[in-house]
């Protein structure tokens, strides 16, 4: 498989941040409660994962390591504060309804996550495509909770009436925080189920793999996040 096209498999199947990883709870959790609002934060985050793997990748060379965190911070912010100021100029309402959760992309997980074990380790181009996938990946999980949820909870899509309420009665506690969790559990359990049965017909999905799952195998920077050795300093 492609590079590029496997960091693309990688973030929207494989390590897909919502549904595999479980990264990024809090804005998934408090901004689905419609499908638009799931589509805004999942695009906002995909622009800055690209635009911040792009970055990062380009000066991991110069960015020294004792203060690598620090750094990959203040070009998150940057790029979040000008992602809120043309949300704030050209979307003013899907903004308002993201409220806090777009400044807190700063500290999202998935973000500095992706910087610490993809970006900051490999070229540009694939950085990039790492970016697109895991930035889809999420796009993907929290717009699939924001249907379900805006469906059942409003009977509505996209903010469109769908369900007639002469006959429809609105199930509330789906856009409530309860349903949220029921939403991304019965979700989870789906993705589940396709695994197995992928398993079953002999075409497994490959487990997730690298930093953010634990696994230290080539990680430079393992033995000062966990104490762990990378094999090849094991074998040296």
């Amino acid at each position: 498989m492609n590079k590029n096209v496997e960091r693309l498999y990688n973030g929207i199947i494989k390590e897909n941040p919502t549904f595999v990883l479980m990264l990024g709870m809090c804005p998934t959790l408090a901004v689905t409660s419609s499908a638009i609002n799931g589509l805004g934060m999942g695009l906002s985050t995909t622009v800055v994962l690209i635009l911040s793997n792009l970055l990062i990748s380009a000066f991991r060379k110069v960015i020294p390591n004792g203060v690598r965190m620090p750094a990959y911070i203040v070009i998150v912010a940057s790029l979040v504060t000008v992602v809120q100021f043309i949300m704030e100029a050209y979307t003013p309402s899907l903004s308002a309804s993201l409220g806090v959760y777009i400044p807190l992309i700063v500290v999202n997980c998935i973000i500095l996550g992706r910087a610490e074990s993809y970006a900051s380790k490999n070229p540009i181009v694939p950085s990039i495509f790492d970016g697109i996938g895991m930035g889809l990946g999420f796009t993907v999980g929290l717009t699939s909770i924001g249907l379900v949820r805006e469906f059942l909870g409003a009977g509505q899509l996209f903010g469109f009436q769908v369900l007639s309420l002469d006959w429809f009665t609105p199930i509330t506690i789906f856009v409530m925080a309860p349903g949220a969790f029921l939403v991304l559990a019965f979700l989870v359990a789906g993705m589940n189920i396709i695994r197995k049965k992928m398993e079953a017909k002999g075409k497994p999905l490959p487990a997730p793999s690298g930093c953010l799952t634990g696994d230290c195998a080539s990680c430079g920077q393992s033995a000062m996040c966990t104490g762990k050795k990378p094999e090849s300093a094991k074998t040296e």
